[in-house]
């Protein structure tokens, strides 16, 4: 992660981020590595938008520095300690009103260094349009494709500490809400995260949890199920029949379904799931730059918009509306128009977005 100048004539607008990690604090440009951190470290980025940025796209070069009039690009990284970082938190709260003294929480996914992680969470805080503070949690994945099963470790070593960065958020800075949004394995743990929280018997951290939002969950089907039963709150899923990492993911593990998987097909399991207060959003029919069709949520346009159109209303998601399975088409007459016409309806129901949105 290259520090660069960028001219105000080249971006569209700059994305400041505070980063808590279990990662090992390195030297630059690496700043984070892959390896385990024994405490929680923090740091604060500020990541330009190229002015030729396309929603759902993250324009990185393919190798070396980035030209910020082409790629995110990082121009301004400080490392904190405890004190200040919560400090600094709390100042940019008070900057906001009261409305926006909101703060959303990124739980990354596998083989997902920290320069991805940091500039993925940015393009998902600029296209969704974000007003509050963003916290990227990034735990110590390696980036590799074949550390599948070191990266699984790490995310289970690094519940205890979500744990206490979620406590301090809800408890010392101000936060009006808290909102939670991880992708792929980081749904795993951020689900040990919430088993654990609600056993010691403060679930929703005081009050100030509201939405949780798993993205393409890398988790085993059984165990979730068997996660839930403690958590006892409402989640939103959001699932692909198509994902591609997923099928790796499952012949991996052993051949178990995994969450993220779920197609409509399996009534039962919906069923199930419903029972437990799982709300389902399938995006199996919705189109992206993504090859692996296993970050929709980020890549497609209107899935990020919605996202962030929900993220600003006072309600969570998916706690009412039509079933798993519905048809956008079949309620509404298709998605047309432009993104508030339809959010109300996308995204407070587990319904199936046809590939007109996109």
């Amino acid at each position: 992660m290259e520090l660069s100048q960028a001219p105000k004539a080249d971006i569209a607008g700059t994305v400041q981020i505070y980063v808590a990690t279990t990662r090992e604090p390195s030297a630059q440009p690496v700043y984070f590595s892959g390896e385990r951190g024994p405490r929680l470290s923090f740091a604060r980025l500020d990541i330009t938008v190229p002015r030729g940025h396309k929603p759902g796209d993250l324009e990185l070069p393919d190798s070396g520095p980035g030209d910020p009039a082409k790629h995110f690009t990082a121009t301004y990284i400080q490392k904190l300690d405890l004190a200040p970082a919560v400090s600094d938190v709390r100042k940019e709260l008070m900057r906001r009103p009261a409305s926006q003294r909101d703060v959303l929480v990124f739980v990354h996914g596998y083989n997902t260094n920290f320069a991805d992680a940091v500039y993925r969470f940015a393009q998902i805080v600029y296209d969704s349009g974000f007003k509050g503070v963003p916290v990227l949690f990034t735990w110590p994945s390696r980036g590799q494709l074949l550390a599948y099963p070191y990266d699984r470790e790490s995310a289970f070593y690094s519940r205890d500490f979500l744990e206490l960065n979620l406590r301090a958020i809800a408890r010392d800075i101000g936060s009006s809400r808290m909102d939670i949004l991880a992708h792929s394995m980081g749904t795993l743990l951020t689900l040990e995260t919430l088993r654990q929280a609600a056993i010691r018997g403060d679930g929703d951290f005081g009050g100030k949890l509201r939405d949780v939002m798993l993205a393409a969950p890398d988790v085993d089907l059984d165990v979730f199920k068997m996660q839930m039963r403690q958590i006892r709150r409402p989640i939103t899923v959001f699932v692909s029949a198509d994902d591609r990492a997923l099928d790796f993911s499952r012949r991996f593990a052993g051949d178990k379904t995994r969450l993220g998987a779920v197609s409509a097909k399996d009534t039962e399991t919906i069923a199930e799931l419903e029972k437990l207060g799982v709300r389902l959003i399938d995006l199996s029919d919705v189109s992206s730059s993504d090859s692996l069709n296993h970050a929709k949520f980020a890549s497609s346009p209107k899935v990020v918009q919605l996202i962030g159109e929900r993220l600003r209303q006072d309600k969570g998601v998916g706690f009412s509306g039509p079933r798993f399975g519905d048809r956008i088409g079949d309620i509404a007459g298709g998605v047309v128009g432009t993104v508030g016409s339809t959010v109300g309806l996308v995204v407070t129901a587990p319904v199936q977005i046809i590939s007109g949105a996109q």
